[in-house]
């Protein structure tokens, strides 16, 4: 299934994909919540997300999107080599012109 994503976000689950550094898809000050971690601005982002990286290998794929109270949401089903494979989660994005100011993940 293929879902229409605001460029930024797109980018960002693109990056995600192909394991290239999603930093750049964020404001230089930017928020990512993950797993009830608080993670401030691109270079603690990178590395966010290159942990993730090493310890699993996973895809999210994007299954629903709206807007809700100024945020885009978007569904996407996670699958890889984690416990509980595969997961729907929740992706709360905030964005900045054409970046993303936070990012907020959750069950």
């Amino acid at each position: 299934m293929s879902v229409a994503l605001p460029g930024p976000i797109g980018a960002y689950f693109a990056a995600d994909r192909n394991d290239f550094d999603v930093a750049f898809c964020f404001t230089e000050n930017a928020v990512v919540v993950d797993e009830r971690q608080i993670h401030l601005g691109r270079e603690a982002i990178r590395r966010w997300r290159a942990e993730a990286s090493r310890k699993y290998s996973y895809v999210a794929e994007p299954l629903a999107v709206s807007d809700v109270n100024g945020q885009t949401m978007v569904t996407a089903r996670l699958s890889g080599n984690f416990p509980g494979s595969p997961v729907d989660l929740r992706y709360a994005f905030v964005l900045e012109k054409d970046q993303i100011a936070r990012l907020e993940i959750t069950l």
